[in-house]
């Protein structure tokens, strides 16, 4: 292993939600978390992009799906977290199915909230699949509330308070 200087890591930049079709996706987060649009890019199509020393293209050397295009828009969603949604055109035989939360690659975005009862009655009013609230009687948590829902794409969030 080379000996290199370790970075400074400073904050968390952002979050990425894959999704089906972008635009109901960015006026869901615009509309009802109040998110706020940063940038688009794309369509980025693998064919029309350079290929690196390997002979791959630009989508399989970055992220690992040849022959993708892709299409993202980078959302503020809270004052020190963006949401960045992508949607893929391309490859034809990209999957739909969402990892469970045991799968590997599993995965949810945590919120922290105000008032869980509330953003539980206000997100369910928006179409989310909201789940029981759990109150937290013992333990590190003891008194916090919080709640597991999905969005209208099936992206797992947690609000927490």
């Amino acid at each position: 292993m080379q000996d290199a200087e370790k970075p400074s890591f400073l904050a968390a930049d952002h979050v990425s939600f894959t999704v089906d079709d972008l635009e109901p996706a960015v006026s869901f987060y615009c509309d009802v978390f109040g998110a706020s649009e940063l940038f688009r890019m794309g369509p980025l199509d693998a064919a029309d992009l350079p290929r690196d020393a390997e002979g791959r293209d630009w989508t399989e050397a970055h992220i690992g799906v040849p022959g993708a295009c892709i299409s993202l828009v980078m959302l503020r969603l809270t004052d020190n977290l963006n949401l960045q949604l992508i949607a893929y055109s391309k490859p034809d035989d990209r999957r739909i199915e969402r990892p469970r939360h045991c799968d590997a690659g599993g995965h949810h975005l945590g919120l922290k909230v105000d008032d869980v009862e509330k953003a539980s009655r206000y997100l369910a009013a928006h179409g989310c699949e909201v789940q029981e609230i759990i109150s937290i009687e013992d333990g590190p948590l003891a008194g916090k509330k919080n709640l597991y829902l999905r969005d209208p794409f099936g992206n797992a969030i947690e609000i927490v308070d």
